[in-house]
């Protein structure tokens, strides 16, 4: 789906608004301008893994009863407005701790501190496209973050992500992943880690185009990926390295057939490529083990498996 379409369908004029986001949580899409929460689409299904993960007040409540479901919703992301500063100038960009125990910036805050990527593509709201080299502000950007369709220049954000070395690749906040690892090559990165939103339109045959062309490595990570179509989730399987399933019953049974390695069993991540796989090896206690898996089979790691032990950055688990 493209942003044009998005706002159609969930009835926002962009130009009435100068300053607006949206987000997506829960299935719903939510609106957010000068720092308050001014819609949220209604949801269009019933069970979020990771919702259920974070908010004690969500596994509460019965599937049918879709308006108290909104307004958790609503209080959701006014929590990470209010303690986390998202959508605000009082945005938090800095932190070293794991907040979510198989999150994509959690890996890349992984990766990077090994050396094993020295930047990553990421979003942030208030600054769009943002490169990063520093795996606290990675971690710090991504750690409470859900997925990101659309964002206004928040100023203080921004000048924040660039006294910290990061370069916000466009001054009106624009999301364009591809164009943010163009720049990214530019700028003399060699090992590079870009997130892409599963549900947006991204064509992922041109970060292959691209990491041919410029003699780059590109290891993509998708993300978003609830109520994405079978045409999308084919185009994935065949582009992406690690892909996050989110709340969608086709990424586990399409995706997951595909996958040498999957991580977690309550929202499973597929690593699809050998470049996954180094990318997921900084995460673990085991480098060698997960960088040498035979990529003509299938190998799971889970906390509820048996098998060998293995950390997975500050948790156990077990491999097999």
């Amino acid at each position: 789906m493209n942003i044009e379409n998005l706002l159609k369908i969930i009835e926002i004029e962009k130009d009435e608004f100068e300053d607006l986001h949206i987000t997506r949580f829960y299935s719903s899409f939510v609106v957010i301008s000068k720092g308050k929460v001014i819609k949220v689409t209604n949801p269009d299904m019933g069970y979020c893994p990771l919702a259920h993960y974070l908010y004690d007040g969500i596994r509460k409540i019965k599937e049918s009863d879709s308006e108290l479901l909104k307004n958790t919703i609503k209080e959701a992301i006014e929590e990470k407005i209010d303690k986390f500063g998202h959508f605000t100038e009082k945005r938090e960009l800095i932190r070293n701790d794991i907040a979510v125990p198989y999150g994509a910036s959690e890996i890349l805050m992984y990766a990077m501190n090994k050396k094993i990527i020295d930047a990553a593509v990421v979003v942030c709201d208030g600054a769009g496209t943002v490169i990063v080299n520093k795996p606290e502000i990675v971690q710090g950007i991504g750690a409470r973050m859900n997925g990101l369709f659309l964002t206004s220049p928040i100023k203080t954000t921004i000048n924040k992500l660039k006294k910290a070395n990061c370069s916000v690749v466009f001054p009106d906040a624009e999301i364009n992943q591809i164009e943010g690892v163009i720049r990214a090559s530019k700028f003399g990165y060699k090992n590079i880690a870009v997130t892409v939103n599963g549900y947006l339109e991204d064509d992922l045959s041109k970060l292959k185009e691209i990491e041919r062309n410029l003699n780059i490595s590109v290891t993509s990570l998708i993300v978003c990926t609830t109520g994405i179509d079978e045409e999308r989730i084919k185009e994935i399987n065949e582009y992406a390295d690690i892909v996050w399933s989110c709340a969608s019953q086709e990424i586990r049974e399409m995706t997951g057939k595909k996958a040498i390695l999957q991580i977690s069993t309550g929202i499973p991540v597929f690593v699809l490529t050998k470049k996954g796989l180094n990318l997921v090896a900084g995460y673990s206690s085991d480098e060698q083990l997960i960088r040498e898996l035979n990529s003509g089979k299938q190998y799971l790691i889970s906390g509820k498996c048996e098998g060998t032990k293995i950390g997975m950055g500050n948790f156990n688990a077990c491999f097999k």
